[in-house]
């Protein structure tokens, strides 16, 4: 489990009104990194929701499909990128929430795995705050599997279960930055374009297992679930708002 520094633990929040773009979205986590490790920023969360992209991993640009993938979303409207992180595709859009959490720590690989587990947990834990029925864990034929995948269970179909929240994390000497991707509204879209990326990579997967967080719970909205996973940040650390303009000054 992450150690707290000396003293009580603070986190920053920085809410992003608007997307930057896609890539430049992507490139501002990195860029904030840098800053972190340095001690040029401190800790934070930064929120925001993107602009529709399907982030593609490393092994997936060496499948032969890789360029018809790409142009399959860009025909339904999604930018193709490639992430630093490993995984396969995942995909996200304005009814997403994307959250980046930083902070310096002088052995940040050290703690890398135990990260996704505590905040696997946490993330769970605010959509059960929000009244999901939500675990951490990989379920079978899930696109971009993971160990520590964040899943939901449809209170309508007894043993169905969505992934609701990707997690990626990249860790530099003095310092990580851990991803999380919410999906909470619209999930047609995104099943849609996971369906035409992975057909054209050759890759299996279960396309019911795409799906957001309002498919299961209706009502919920992204500023419900923000509302609900900062409140489970709040009981790791104490969260101060911070001004989004004032890191892009």
């Amino acid at each position: 489990m992450e150690q707290a520094a000396a003293g009580p633990r603070t986190l920053r929040v920085f809410r992003q009104e608007h997307s930057l773009g896609a890539a430049a979205d992507l490139d501002f986590a990195l860029e904030l990194l840098q800053r972190v490790k340095t001690g040029a920023a401190g800790p934070m969360l930064r929120l925001y929701r993107p602009a529709p992209t399907v982030a593609f991993g490393q092994r997936d640009t060496h499948l032969p499909g890789f360029e018809a993938a790409a142009q399959a979303c860009r025909e339904l409207g999604f930018e193709p990128l490639i992430r630093k992180a490993g995984g396969r595709a995942a995909a996200y859009h304005e009814g997403t929430l994307v959250i980046d959490h930083l902070e310096p720590h002088t052995d940040a690989i050290a703690g890398a795995k135990g990260r996704f587990s505590l905040f696997g947990e946490l993330l769970a834990q605010g959509l059960r705050d929000a009244g999901v029925n939500a675990a951490v864990g990989e379920i079978p034929g899930e696109y971009c599997p993971g160990e520590f995948s964040v899943h939901g269970q449809d209170p309508a179909v007894p043993g169905h279960q969505v992934k609701l929240i990707g997690t990626a994390q990249r860790v530099v000497s003095g310092g990580w930055l851990f991803s999380s991707v919410i999906i909470v509204e619209n999930s047609a879209p995104i099943r849609a374009v996971l369906e035409a990326s992975y057909a054209a990579l050759g890759l299996d997967w279960d396309p019911a297992t795409a799906g957001a967080v309002n498919d299961l719970v209706p009502h919920l909205d992204v500023d419900a679930i923000e509302g609900a996973v900062l409140g489970a940040y709040g009981r790791y650390a104490s969260l101060n708002d911070g001004d989004f303009g004032s890191l892009r000054a």
